[in-house]
């Protein structure tokens, strides 16, 4: 076996590059090469660094220039009832973060739900989207080119899924600025998030497109998909799946378990979600659902970036009547999280992963479902579950002015 100490003796003398390391020894090797070269350089001790616990060539296609693992603390909360269109029966909702408390808080407000019977979750949507910009001589050619799309989808579905076995697309929206064209293909990309595959479905398309009208294709992204950062257009028409949980708490219980009242969550949520949210001009009108998502996402191997679009989240609070009739019994409290983008997969990239792998199978969705695409739909109605949990539990703790003793009791 190749020592690591002469490999990086080669990278610092010249002779190797540092991504070629796997080319003279396997990847554990070579990993622990790159550690030797930046402990050298830089004087830190990588050694928790590279105490990871799968073999280094499993990490391939999701890292270059691997040096180990950067390891996050994995907890679960649960186990809650979902009553999902996908998800059905309870589950634990493992978490990966580095914040004390939001465990904690999840579980009472999972707790909560489970006291209550269980939420309902539903996937309301589906379309990952990739949206290339042409270039055309002006709005004449541009009228041109949307009137030519909208009367082919066919041919454009012909060579999108000709470069997929499991990709469908779902349609193509025009949008004209100018003497710029923007297509905005949307895709069923089953259990996969599947952002390569529209990529790639969307590149060979974009040939025929170039083909049969004036439009010169100038980016295979045009930023109005849009990926992994803040767009309004997601919040709107959703990216990846649209999906939203929700549930009755009886008042009792809120009185019980969360120490304040529906109204007063209600109203919290009114003038914080809401309104709050609305003066600071923010397209999430949530207390912290990205908190959930975030965590869901290191856990189950998701691509991280995409965060931002999972805080496209409206949370909703407001009070019922009892259900038992009882005019003096306290109103119970309808609660719902509904997130317009997102994300997210069973199967390919990060998924792969040995601890993201293991993470999906407490959840029941490793791997591809049955249907084609059960399993994606399944974790994201768990997630938004967790992240329905999240909401009842800082509005509780807000509305109770209980948040600050709370972290004090947990030391955070």
């Amino acid at each position: 076996m190749t020592d690591p100490d002469s490999l990086a003796d080669r990278v610092r003398d010249g002779e190797l590059r540092i991504h070629e390391l796997e080319e003279h020894a396997d990847h554990d090797v070579a990993a622990a090469a790159r550690r030797r070269l930046v402990e050298r350089e830089t004087g830190a001790d990588l050694e928790t660094v590279g105490e990871y616990g799968f073999p280094a060539e499993r990490a391939e296609p999701n890292v270059e220039n691997m040096i180990g693992a950067a390891q996050v603390p994995m907890g679960v909360a649960g186990p809650v009832p979902v009553h999902g269109g996908a998800a059905d029966g309870e589950h634990y909702l493992p978490l990966a973060t580095t914040e004390g408390a939001l465990l904690a808080s999840v579980n009472r407000g999972l707790s909560v739900i489970r006291s209550a019977g269980g939420a309902d979750a539903r996937v309301t949507k589906h379309g990952m989207t990739r949206a290339p910009v042409f270039r055309v001589a002006g709005v004449a050619e541009a009228a041109e080119t949307v009137e030519w799309v909208e009367g082919n989808l066919e041919a454009l579905r012909e060579a999108a899924e000709s470069t997929t076995s499991h990709g469908e697309l779902l349609g193509v929206e025009p949008y004209v600025v100018g003497d710029s064209v923007y297509l905005r293909f949307a895709y069923d990309t089953k259990d996969a998030m599947g952002m390569n595959m529209a990529t790639i479905a969307t590149g060979e398309a974009c040939e025929v497109v170039e083909r049969e009208t004036p439009a010169d294709l100038v980016a295979l992204s045009g930023n109005l998909c849009s990926d992994k950062k803040p767009a309004a257009i997601n919040a709107v028409e959703g990216r990846g799946r649209s999906v939203t949980a929700d549930v009755v708490i009886p008042g009792e219980i809120v009185e019980d378990r969360l120490h304040t009242t529906a109204e007063a969550i209600a109203e919290a949520n009114t003038r914080k979600n809401l309104i709050g949210s609305a003066k600071a001009g923010s397209l999430g009108f949530n207390a912290h659902a990205a908190n959930v998502v975030a965590a869901a996402f290191l856990a189950t191997g998701q691509d991280e970036a995409q965060v931002v679009e999972g805080a496209n989240a409206i949370t909703t609070m407001d009070t019922r009547a009892p259900a038992d009739g009882d005019e003096n019994a306290p109103a119970d409290l309808y609660a719902s999280v509904s997130l317009a983008s997102l994300e997210v997969g069973t199967v390919g990239g990060g998924t792969k992963l040995p601890t993201q792998s293991e993470a999906l199978e407490i959840l029941g969705v490793r791997g591809g479902g049955e249907p084609a695409g059960s399993n994606a739909d399944a974790l994201a109605e768990i997630i938004a579950v967790g992240a329905l949990a999240g909401e009842l539990s800082l509005l509780a703790a807000l509305a109770s002015r209980h948040l600050a003793s709370a972290h004090e009791d947990l030391g955070r």
